[in-house]
């Protein structure tokens, strides 16, 4: 049998993942972005990485403004919102160089929302063949390259 090493995960396994603050809110005021993998800010925008990711260069691109719903953002926000998407697309392709990519918006939590307060796009990069066995039997996601080198991967491109 072979061991996957993930120590990370601990982190989240062990967390009380309720809590009365918004991760993307405190990250967002913080100002502390490279502890807190933020990789890009705009007016009304930024850019974190999932620190619990799906794959490689799993990001989310999340408003500044606290809202619940698509529908309560302002043109400009829009705006503002969707061309970050589409630059960090970019960005992705070059650093990663992918066969595809999910986007998408989960609102609520019927729709799976994890964060249902704070609407945030997910970025996922995706290969052919990276859904293998380990999903499938063993309930477990390989993830080949730590948070830190693809927040510096990622961060070199900006």
């Amino acid at each position: 049998m072979n061991t996957i090493w993930a120590p990370w995960r601990m982190a989240y396994i062990l967390s009380d993942k309720k809590t009365n603050e918004c991760v993307f809110c405190k990250a967002f005021n913080e100002k502390k972005d490279e502890e807190n993998f933020v990789l890009f800010r705009s007016q009304y925008c930024f850019v974190i990485m999932n620190i619990y990711p799906y794959n490689p260069g799993h990001i989310m691109v999340v408003t500044n403004r606290h809202i619940n719903h698509i529908k309560l953002l302002e043109e400009k926000e829009s705006v503002d919102f969707f061309s970050t998407v589409r630059m960090f697309c970019n960005y992705l392709e070059i650093a990663f160089k992918p066969n595809g990519m999910n986007i998408g918006m989960n609102i609520g939590e019927a729709a799976g929302a994890g964060i249902e307060d704070h609407i945030h796009f997910h970025i996922v990069p995706r290969w052919v063949g990276d859904t293998n066995f380990m999903g499938t039997v063993c309930d477990t996601k390989v993830i080949s390259e730590s948070l830190r080198q693809t927040y510096n991967k990622i961060k070199e491109l900006i």
